[in-house]
């Protein structure tokens, strides 16, 4: 066994120490073998990455990337949690989500691992009247419940003490949220509420039930209408100080009133946004409360992004799920939802169900992600891109302030402005594919049998719009399954491969991937006249191109080819009408496709 010394001493301090010039010189000789010349700053540039909100990830992050202490865990600014302890003595709390009436599943999840409810009550969701009937053998004492009642949340919340009350439950014993979100319901619907209500429950809350939340700051609404990261935050914050001021004007103090407010935040397989944004909201709740005079920590709920899930291929779900409960348990979250993977085709299945709560179970038994503290902490490019993003979102947060506050920035339609023109961005990079979705734009499997489940209630409408990432290849397959169903095939595209596979493989394969996603089924070997389709690709390198390109399609067109694609960059070839590469709008040509071929 080595024993290290204890004087200090470097492990490479034999080693001369690299410079940060150095790299960049490497990555120029690099960079100039594929054709680029760059240097100096140039290089890393070349490298980086831009994200939302005007960020950008650097390649190299070093100890010149300074960013503000965060602190220690558990205490201000609570960027490395808010419990000195963190998640270490049970992990976080595994919350199911449930929409519909069916006491079964409650109990066979909370006999499975989850630690507490989510519940949607209301309209789109469970009764009012049958809160008792879903609650039947829950103790809640053991289970705290979190109810999301929209406009029914103050009969809800009045069920819900009144089942606790009943079955002699003590006041102090109870725990959980009772959902008031008044300006998350405008959001959702368009519709105003009297924040009365809340500040009537958060009272309530206060002066007898301890355990019990009576407010949700939830920036789901603002993330499912295809918001960044940065006006995630913003929105949650300024949601978060409008029931500040509210809860102070009706008398609580500033420490009872933030004690009354819980966060609900989305999780996505970007997993180091995801954490950056958790450990940055902490971060500016605790500037918040400090400038009120009681810093406080942020209680945190995680819900894996419903945006990144698909009905198409919904089994690459769980893997995106995976990687989103990950960042949210690094992250710090108090409290994680997993969403079922079959979520997006309507109400989750027992196998569904049993795979969410399972992949919080292994992520805190079996890999033991919680026994660590803040395990991201320390890392430069987390702790700077938690910096960049912080300011990110306190900038859109003063910007809605500017506007009046939450309300009125909702109100005038400038929070859905900004973040349709988030989501604009965003779909031009899903439709060039530079953002992949795999099973949709990516390795899609035309051949796949559809997954069916009993449609889930409609979840309230009238305000933000909801969006996901796959919504415009969805449009394209279902054509296609339209066109299918009328005639027994689906449209085709003969894949014309010219020279030997070294030669045409890499970009046979990306055309065939290409027109998958968009249901269209490529044919491969043969003749074009015996495909049975109308129009053809050519597949092959930019040399034989040069040599053979104009000559095959002039043979396509021949036998019938009504228009020609060429896998490749735009060039000069004769007979050849469109072009599809990286990067090109995939949905644009799909759609085209699909137009010409009389697909519906």
């Amino acid at each position: 066994m080595t024993v290290l010394p204890d004087d200090g001493l470097s492990l490479a301090a034999e080693f001369p120490e690299a410079t940060h010039e150095q790299w960049q010189r490497l990555v120029e000789g690099v960079l100039r073998k594929s054709g680029k010349e760059v240097s100096g700053a140039g290089a890393e540039d070349a490298l980086s990455t831009p994200l939302e909100d005007g960020l950008t990830t650097r390649p190299l992050y070093t100890s010149r990337d300074t960013a503000p202490d965060p602190g220690l865990p558990g205490f201000a600014p609570f960027v490395r949690g808010g419990r000195p302890e963190g998640g270490t003595v049970g992990g976080w709390d595994v919350r199911q989500r449930h929409t519909a009436a069916d006491n079964g599943a409650v109990l066979a999840d909370l006999e499975n691992g989850v630690t507490s409810l989510w519940l949607t009550v209301g309209k789109g969701g469970i009764p009012v009247s049958s809160l008792g009937d879903v609650l039947g053998g829950v103790y809640l004492d053991l289970a705290p419940v979190a109810l999301e009642a929209g406009d029914e949340v103050e009969p809800a919340a009045r069920e819900l003490l009144r089942l606790a009350e009943a079955r002699g439950v003590a006041p102090e014993a109870l725990r959980g949220t009772l959902g008031a979100d008044p300006l998350g319901l405008e959001a959702r619907t368009g519709r105003s509420s009297d924040p009365a209500v809340a500040a009537g429950l958060a009272r309530r809350c206060a002066d007898g039930h301890p355990g019990l939340r009576a407010l949700v700051a939830d920036a789901l609404p603002y993330h499912e209408a295809g918001g960044s990261a940065a006006q995630e935050l913003g929105c949650s914050l300024a949601t978060g100080v409008a029931y500040l001021r509210e809860l102070t004007g009706a008398g609580l103090g500033v420490a009872e009133a933030a004690g009354q407010i819980e966060f609900r935040y989305g999780a996505t397989a970007d997993q180091f946004l995801t954490i950056a944004k958790l450990r940055a909201a902490r971060r500016l709740w605790a500037r918040v409360t400090e400038v009120c005079g009681a810093p406080a920590a942020q209680r945190q709920h995680a819900v894996t992004s419903p945006v990144m899930l698909t009905p198409r291929d919904p089994w690459v779900n769980m893997l995106r799920a995976t990687v989103a409960t990950l960042a949210a348990g690094v992250g710090g979250a108090d409290a994680v939802t997993v969403l079922p993977f079959d979520h997006a085709l309507g109400l989750p299945d027992a196998f569904a169900r049993r795979i969410a709560r399972n992949t919080s179970t292994i992520l805190v038994e079996e890999s033991h992600l919680s026994r660590v503290i803040d395990p991201a902490g320390g890392s430069w490019y987390v702790e700077r891109l938690t910096d960049e993003l912080a300011h990110a979102g306190w900038e859109f947060f003063q910007e809605i302030e500017r506007a009046g506050g939450q309300a009125a920035a909702l109100r005038s339609g400038l929070v859905g402005e900004r973040l349709a023109a988030t989501w604009a961005v965003r779909r031009t990079r899903l439709a060039e594919r530079r953002e992949p979705i795999t099973g949709v734009s990516e390795f899609p499997y035309l051949d796949e049998k559809p997954v069916v489940r009993a449609p889930a209630p409609e979840p309230p409408s009238g305000g933000l719009p909801r969006v996901r990432r796959d919504e415009e290849f969805e449009a394209l397959r279902a054509r296609s399954d339209a066109h299918l169903a009328a005639t027994g095939a689906r449209p085709r595209v003969y894949l014309a491969a010219l020279g030997p596979a070294a030669a045409h493989t890499a970009r046979l394969t990306f055309a065939a991937n290409l027109f998958r996603a968009g249901g269209v089924e490529p044919v491969t070997g043969g003749s074009f006249a015996d495909s049975g389709a109308r129009e053809a690709c050519l597949c092959s390198s930019d040399a034989l191109y040069e040599e053979r390109a104009a000559d095959r399609a002039g043979e396509l067109r021949a036998e019938g080819a009504s228009q020609v694609f060429l896998a490749g960059r735009p060039g000069q070839y004769q007979g050849v009408d469109t072009y599809v590469f990286a990067g090109c709008d995939a949905v644009a040509v799909l759609s085209a496709t699909l137009d010409r071929m009389g697909v519906a």
